[in-house]
């Protein structure tokens, strides 16, 4: 009998680790490397994070630290939350240093992933954050991550982009054009979000499937991107307003 054992009882493979437990034993809490203000947990190579992402499969968890190494590296789709990526960095950074973009404004982070761009507006002003994120282990770290920097977001859980927008002044997305089928599903969200006297503010490092013809620059900033090579110097990233179509 090979099972996984935890204090000489068999784990369910299937039911997988709680994520809030794991992320606390097994993520260390650091700055965001652009954004020293705001900590967030953050996965490193011996943080074992197959084990959230894919609770049905091996079920034990690799035997030693270069084993956990060699597991995340080969992650096909590495989690997204678990990681700063630019187009929120970028996001984040320009809310910190424009703070009235949010003050006293409702603000929805779309995709919101870690909640960094969310937790930069709490602390910049913003009078209601709401965070939407789909990844039951997301949430998990997202809330671990607004209680560690001392603000409140409500969070929900599901997809948002096939309804109404929600009750709020302002929409930030951070890296959600990273795919055609996401971009087509988002813009028409956005559409709507504009219909109903929403702004709507993207940080993105100008990915293949970003519609620029709707966007307008506002700022361009510096920011590492999950995935740049050690040492790699940092691509400009920018912050757009998304415009109507015919604008």
């Amino acid at each position: 009998m090979d099972d996984c054992l935890a204090g000489g009882e068999a784990v369910d493979p299937r039911s997988g680790p709680d994520p809030v437990a794991f992320i606390r034993a097994n993520m260390q809490l650091l700055p965001v490397p652009s954004l020293p203000e705001i900590r967030l947990y953050t996965a490193h190579p011996g943080s074992g994070l197959r084990r959230l992402a894919d609770p049905e499969g091996q079920g034990c968890e690799p035997e030693g630290p270069e084993e956990e190494a060699k597991a995340d590296e080969n992650e096909l789709q590495p989690p997204y939350w678990a990681y700063a990526w630019a187009g929120g960095a970028v996001l984040a950074r320009y809310i910190i240093d424009q703070p009235q973009t949010v003050v006293g404004r409702r603000v929805l982070d779309l995709g919101a992933g870690s909640g960094l761009v969310g937790i930069a507006a709490a602390k910049a002003g913003a009078s209601d954050v709401i965070a939407a994120e789909i990844d039951r282990n997301g949430v998990a770290a997202l809330g671990l991550n607004a209680m560690a920097n001392g603000v409140t977001i409500t969070v929900i859980d599901n997809d948002i982009t096939t309804g109404p927008p929600p009750a709020v002044d302002l929409v930030l997305a951070g890296d959600v054009f990273y795919g055609r089928e996401v971009a087509r599903r988002v813009t028409p969200f956005f559409d709507r979000c504009l219909a109903a006297g929403i702004e709507v503010l993207v940080g993105d490092p100008r990915r293949t499937d970003l519609p620029l013809s709707r966007l307008r620059l506002l700022a361009e900033y510096r920011v590492p991107d999950f995935g740049d090579a050690k040492g790699a110097a940092s691509k400009p990233s920018g912050v757009f307003r998304f415009e109507p179509e015919n604008r």
